[in-house]
C-alpha cells in the first residue's frame, strides 16, 4: 500500500493502528518521486486552507451535536413543559416591575411567545399590543408589516416606535426586523402567575440562595452608580 503511493493516513483507513507504528513498519520503504509530489501537494493543498477547515470541521461537529440532542426532546411537547418553556423565555427577556412584555430581535423567540401566551392565557393576538426599536434608516411601516404578519398583531396595535439616534459606532449584528416588544393589556396578575411558575420550578435551590444572599448582604449596601458624562471623565483623567 505504501509503495503505491498511499499516505499513512490513507493506509490507516484500511488497517487501524497508530501513525507510530505504521512509520516505524515503513521507514525502509521509499517512495517514488510522483508519489512524493502528490502527498507533498496534498499537505500543501491542507495547508492552505488553515482556519476555513477547521471551521469546516467544528460546523460538523456541531450539526452532529444538535441532530443528537433532538433526540432528546419529544414532541408535541406536554402542557406542563411548553408553560415552564414559556415562563423561562419570559424570566429571562420580559419585564420584571411593570404590566407584561417581552422585548426581542429573535422572530421566533417572538412568535413562540405571541402563541405561548394565546395557549396559556387565552388571550388572542389581535388583543395584543407591540412596539418596535429601530434604526433611523430602516423602514419602519415594511418592519411593522413583517411583525404583524408574522404574530397576528393588527398593525392599528402598534404603538409609537422608537428610533436610535445616529452613532459612529459600528453594530456587529444586523437586527433586519428591528426589536419587537409585546404587550400583554392589563397583564400584571399573569406576570405575577409566571413568577409563582417560576418559584416551583426552582424551590429545590431556594434555601441555598438565600442563604448565599444572606452571607452577602453587606454587597447590597453599595451606593448606586453616577452615571458620568465621557467627556468629564477625559477631564478627571488630564487632571490626574
Amino acid at each position: 500500500m505504501r509503495k503505491t503511493g498511499l499516505s499513512y493516513n490513507e493506509i490507516r483507513k484500511e488497517i487501524p493502528v497508530a501513525k507510530s507504528t505504521l512509520s516505524l513498519w515503513l521507514k525502509s520503504v521509499r517512495l517514488p518521486k510522483k508519489h512524493r509530489d502528490r502527498l507533498y501537494k496534498k499537505q500543501i493543498s491542507i495547508l492552505s486552507l488553515g482556519s476555513q477547515s477547521q471551521r469546516m470541521r467544528r460546523a460538523r461537529e456541531v450539526d452532529l451535536i444538535i441532530r443528537e440532542a433532538k433526540r432528546d426532546v419529544q414532541v408535541p411537547l406536554s402542557l406542563e413543559a411548553y408553560r415552564l418553556m414559556g415562563a423561562a423565555l419570559y424570566w429571562g427577556e420580559g419585564c420584571k416591575s411593570k404590566g407584561f412584555n417581552v422585548t426581542n430581535s429573535d422572530p421566533r423567540l417572538i412568535f413562540f411567545m405571541v402563541k405561548w401566551i394565546e395557549r396559556i392565557f387565552g388571550v388572542p393576538s389581535k388583543d395584543l399590543r407591540a412596539r418596535l426599536n429601530i434604526y433611523p434608516q430602516q423602514n419602519e411601516l415594511k418592519i411593522k408589516k413583517f411583525w404583524s404578519l408574522l404574530t397576528g398583531i393588527p398593525l392599528q396595535n402598534f404603538g409609537k416606535s422608537y428610533v436610535k439616534p445616529l452613532n459612529k459606532g459600528y453594530k456587529a449584528n444586523n437586527l433586519y426586523y428591528g426589536t419587537m416588544r409585546v404587550e400583554l393589556p392589563k397583564g400584571t396578575d399573569a406576570r405575577y402567575k409566571i413568577y409563582g411558575w417560576i418559584q416551583v420550578a426552582l424551590q429545590d435551590i431556594e434555601s441555598q440562595v438565600t442563604l448565599a444572599e444572606r452571607k452577602w448582604s453587606s454587597l447590597k449596601a453599595v451606593s448606586r452608580p453616577v452615571n458620568v458624562a465621557p467627556h468629564s471623565l477625559v477631564g478627571k483623567a488630564a487632571d490626574s
